[in-house]
């Protein structure tokens, strides 16, 4: 069995970001052939073209980061029917400048916490149209709204209750399965 570095994404920059705590759950539910690094994305400058000569120090780390992992797994809120500004941002360093596209081929799954009952949906499917754009290989199923609660989730990432631990469980199980496939059949980029 191989195993696969997958770099997260927070979408969310507080600290105290429900977001985070969804993704220590993922984290401590993965199958062990996951190993995971978070990607940080707090210190980038917001993006624009005159920079693509001339890379910040911010820009290159978040590029070597997405360049180093074997997957990214976003985990986001939805601010406004839509990603958070700072992901997005994020999002374009990584795929600029035109060629250099980080997340080309890299596989990736989406999913995120809100307080609502539709979760993160409208920002997943923006995410989404983004990331394809972006050519990344996408999970696309299982879909994965949920509803955060704090007597579900403990602020270390403990999942209280055993549907949405079974539910977390199987989704990251077949992130690992949907990596596995995509490294399989796709050669990975040059580079």
């Amino acid at each position: 069995m191989s195993t696969y570095t997958v770099g997260y994404i927070i979408g969310s920059l507080s600290t105290r970001s429900i977001n985070r705590t969804l993704s220590k759950a993922l984290i401590r539910l993965a199958p062990p052939q996951l190993t995971f690094t978070e990607i940080p994305i707090k210190d980038l400058p917001l993006y624009n073209h005159d920079y693509d000569t001339d890379y910040p120090p911010e820009g290159r780390a978040l590029k070597a980061a997405i360049t180093s992992v074997d997957a990214v797994l976003f985990v986001t809120p939805e601010y406004n029917r839509s990603i958070p500004g700072a992901l997005k941002n994020a999002i374009d360093w990584g795929s600029r400048p035109w060629g250099d596209n980080s997340f080309t081929l890299k596989p990736s799954a989406v999913i995120g916490a809100s307080p609502g009952k539709l979760g993160t949906a409208i920002a997943q499917l923006s995410l989404r149209s983004v990331l394809g754009y972006c050519n990344s290989p996408q999970m696309t199923s299982p879909e994965a709204y949920i509803q955060f609660h704090p007597d579900v989730f403990t602020p270390d990432g403990d999942v209280l209750e055993d549907s949405t631990k079974r539910f977390l469980t199987g989704f990251m199980a077949d992130f690992a399965t949907f990596i596995g496939r995509i490294h399989g059949t796709i050669p990975p980029p040059p580079g």
